[in-house]
């Protein structure tokens, strides 16, 4: 059973009042960081194919890769099967991202048929694909599916919001992270927004760039 899905700022708006309503924290942490992004993005293969071309390099390093990659006309299906492997590489794609976009580009994933499956079965059919780990499926189902009881528990930005906003001695591993969240489902892609957002105040006030 599919559950909630974020389409609108108005979705944000509710799942921050249960979160509030539920542990007071979310409130005093909501007053830092203002209203939160929608953060939707699209749907399909090229989202994910951006994922892993995002994999382990920085974001300028990704988006010019993306770039190249989109300037090439490399990001269908289609043509990446038709590409050479040195199309490919002179974008920027080490070895395994080469392969890790080949096998999603042969793997012909039911995008549509996603929408209408059970959080828990969007992650297993995505993680399944070479190259996709836990953190890129569940970013795909919050953002691109609108998720809204979804959380990337190994995303470090989310665990050092957590330990800020818990205060936390240390910050909290996956398995750690897990055991926390599930207080919060189920608006736990919500919490996510509000823990990345509050990160950035954390950074802010220490002095991290």
């Amino acid at each position: 059973m599919v559950g909630r899905i974020i389409t609108d700022q108005a979705d944000i708006a509710e799942g921050m009042e249960w979160l509030s309503r539920h542990d007071k924290r979310f409130a005093q942490a909501y007053e830092l960081t203002g209203e939160l992004p929608l953060r939707r993005k699209p749907e399909g293969f090229a989202e994910l194919l951006s994922a892993i071309v995002s994999q382990q390099v920085s974001t300028a390093s990704a988006a010019a890769i993306w770039g190249r990659l989109q300037t090439a006309g490399l990001v269908t299906p289609a043509a990446i099967r038709a590409g050479s492997d040195e199309d490919l590489r002179n974008c920027g794609l080490s070895r395994p991202k080469l392969r890790y976009a080949r096998a999603l580009s042969e793997a012909e994933l039911d995008f549509d048929a996603l929408r209408s499956l059970p959080d828990e079965q969007v992650i297993a059919r995505l993680i399944a694909l070479p190259g996709i780990g836990a953190w890129t499926a569940e970013i795909y189902a919050m953002f691109s599916l609108g998720r809204a009881d979804v959380f990337a528990h190994a995303d470090l930005a989310l665990q050092e919001g957590a330990r800020g906003l818990l205060s936390l001695e240390a910050r909290p591993n996956e398995r750690q992270m897990r055991a926390i969240a599930a207080a919060w489902s189920p608006w736990r892609a919500v919490a996510a927004r509000l823990l990345w957002a509050y990160y950035r105040v954390l950074k802010q006030r220490e002095g991290v760039r």
